[in-house]
């Protein structure tokens, strides 16, 4: 007996980002760049800030639903060939600019996986419908009198 079709096994380490989903270390790519802001004359010789890239539209560990929800919520940061790019530079270290970085990549894949409540149309009580009716009829009688007055 074959067993159900399921994503394949991970090779090497990964990172649950929220429940059901699971992400590879090796689908994270992180490069290191030079970063402005405080770090006094440290800032011009050390790369602290990191440069994650996560190939989102080819990831076979997300949903076809969360990545058009994460296309939307990443806005420019999502680039033509369906990568999301995070700069993190806030920190003085490295380290901290790679955990800001990943943190702020499974913060937006956890909130693409909220799923909105499908809306329920709903029609004006009778109530409500008589209120706005005598409200329309009381301003048009205000109106009304506010017009010209004959003097034949």
């Amino acid at each position: 007996m074959i067993p159900p079709s399921s994503p394949p096994p991970f090779q090497g380490p990964t990172v649950l980002v929220a429940p059901g989903i699971r992400l590879a270390e090796t689908e994270l790519q992180e490069s290191f760049l030079r970063a402005g802001g405080p770090g006094g004359q440290n800032v011009n010789k050390v790369e602290t800030a990191v440069q994650l890239r996560f190939d989102a539209a080819a990831s076979p560990n997300l949903p076809q639903w969360v990545k058009d929800k994460l296309k939307t919520l990443a806005g420019r940061r999502w680039t033509g060939d369906g990568v999301i790019v995070i700069t993190a530079q806030r920190h003085r270290t490295q380290e901290r600019n790679r955990e800001d970085a990943r943190e702020r990549l499974f913060e937006l894949i956890r909130e693409a996986t909220v799923r909105q409540a499908a809306r329920r149309p709903t029609r004006p009580t009778l109530g409500s419908q008589k209120r706005r009716l005598e409200a329309k009829a009381t301003r048009s009688g205000v109106k009304r009198l506010r017009g010209s007055v004959d003097m034949d």
